[in-house]
């Protein structure tokens, strides 16, 4: 049997449409984690890390602006994904996109899409703002790519199953709290491996987030306090297992077809 052609145009459409939406809400999608993440740095950059001095032979902003730049990947990828599709849900939108002649596999890149560009816009806007206060440079720019692409597009896929389970706006901010947030600051954010102890090195590496955070500490600095192939190995994973995850809540019409 032949396989199904990629409607281009209307993956095209249904992606413009997302970004369309980021820029609606700018103030809230851009201005307000650019505020936050301008405090961050000055805060921790200017004045605590002037006390603090070096970690790894690097400026303590330079430290932990891998970190900040990642926390805001993973919140805005996280929050387009999963407030686009629960809204449509919400409204009824939802099945106007299911009788749209889009494949479950087109939704999902459309959604997961949305949720990278608004990740890697805001990402890239808090890198600009570091650069009024270090160098912030990019030892290696491929794999800078990568870990921004392949960690905005895990976070656009766990939003959207966040988007298919909750079952009101609350809802839709509890992982955020109680998840992403808490452990992408245990995840090395602000502070070496070396500076916790041994107890808790142990508990460090078993954080997923510790991997990321340390992966584009890497491409940026090229400091790196884990197994880098750990760390791909776990990306791989969690976007196979994630994203057929929400292909097979697609195809069974989980809270989408209610």
């Amino acid at each position: 049997m032949k396989a199904r052609n990629v409607n281009w145009i209307g993956l095209q459409t249904f992606i413009s449409r997302e970004v369309a939406r980021m820029f609606r809400v700018w103030i809230q999608v851009l201005v307000a984690p650019w505020s936050s993440a301008l405090l961050y740095i000055f805060i921790f950059g200017r004045i605590v890390g002037a006390r603090i001095g070096l970690i790894e032979n690097v400026a303590y902003i330079d430290f932990v602006l891998p970190g900040l730049v990642m926390l805001n990947l993973i919140n805005s990828s996280f929050l387009h994904s999963s407030s686009s599709l629960y809204f449509m849900r919400f409204v009824k939108h939802i099945e106007e996109l299911l009788v749209a002649p889009l494949s479950y596999l087109e939704m999902i890149v459309g959604f997961v899409c949305g949720g990278i560009i608004r990740g890697l816009v805001v990402g890239l806007g808090v890198y600009a703002l570091a650069l009024l206060f270090t160098i912030a440079t990019i030892e290696h720019f491929l794999l800078f790519v990568f870990y921004s692409v392949s960690i905005s597009m895990i976070f656009a896929l766990l939003g959207m199953l966040v988007g298919l389970w909750a079952k009101n706006f609350e809802q839709l901010s509890l992982p955020s709290i109680f998840l992403i947030t808490p452990l992408t600051f245990l995840g090395g954010m602000f502070n070496s491996i070396t500076m916790m102890p041994q107890k808790l090195q142990f508990l460090m590496r078993l954080n997923p987030f510790f991997y990321f955070v340390d992966g584009l500490r890497y491409s940026m600095l090229g400091i790196s306090e884990s197994n880098l192939a750990i760390g791909l190995g776990l990306i791989a994973v969690l976007i196979l297992t994630l994203g057929w995850l929400v292909w097979y809540l697609f195809k069974i019409g989980y809270r989408i077809r209610e």
